[in-house]
């Protein structure tokens, strides 16, 4: 039990790490939450402090699900007696809520989706890029990078139903199933005021010409 709870904490702590909050004060002198949308994500970053913060940003936050991801299979290598795909299935809902709940920056975070992208392609490299591939289409489609990541969280479960290889941990594809409709169910939570402004027409869209 203690291994699990441990993998948790490591994971949520990784998650809390705001890069974008970090690089914003770094590279512009403020806050990001208190720019553009208020949110602590690399598409704010972009908005408000430019391309390079946001590159940085971006990869930042992915390598926390990826690294994540590796502990928890570490710990599972290391330790016998383990349910190892309990610990990748822990460590990715705890990172992500880590980034959306961040413990250093007062609990308010980003929309966890890099973080989100990081996990996925840990757990299983194929559902991983399908859903990358398909999220990145929509948003050159709609403009819209709520768009996206909310239809690849969807996305997400129901290609688990389907693909039982390229997992990092193979096991029993409910547990699999469980663990992809909850993220799934955090991505969208977290893009509630988003669906709402999708379905008045005021979602902020991406300029290409910029």
């Amino acid at each position: 039990m203690a291994a699990y709870i441990i993998v948790a904490i490591i994971a949520y702590l990784l998650g809390s790490i705001s890069f974008s909050v970090i690089i914003s004060k770094k590279m512009a002198g403020f806050d990001v939450r208190e720019k553009g949308s208020g949110n602590a994500g690399t598409t704010n970053v972009l908005r408000t402090v430019g391309k390079k913060a946001a590159i940085i940003t971006l990869i930042c936050d992915i390598l926390k699900g990826v690294i994540a991801i590796l502990v928890a299979f570490l710990v599972g290598k290391w330790f016998s007696g383990l349910d190892n795909a309990l610990l990748i299935q822990l460590a990715g809902i705890f990172v992500i809520l880590g980034h959306t709940f961040p413990v250093f920056f007062k609990f308010k975070g980003g929309k966890g989706i890099a973080t989100a992208l990081g996990v996925l392609l840990m757990t299983n490299w194929q559902i991983g890029l399908i859903c990358l591939v398909f999220a990145l289409i929509l948003m050159a489609l709609t403009r819209m990078v709520s768009v996206g990541s909310i239809a690849a969280a969807i996305l997400f479960p129901v290609l688990v139903m389907f693909i039982g290889e390229n997992y990092i941990v193979p096991a029993n594809n409910w547990s699999y199933l469980v663990y992809s409709i909850i993220i799934a169910l955090l991505v969208i939570f977290n893009h509630r005021t988003n669906i709402k402004r999708i379905f008045s027409g005021t979602e902020n869209k991406l300029s290409f010409k910029k």
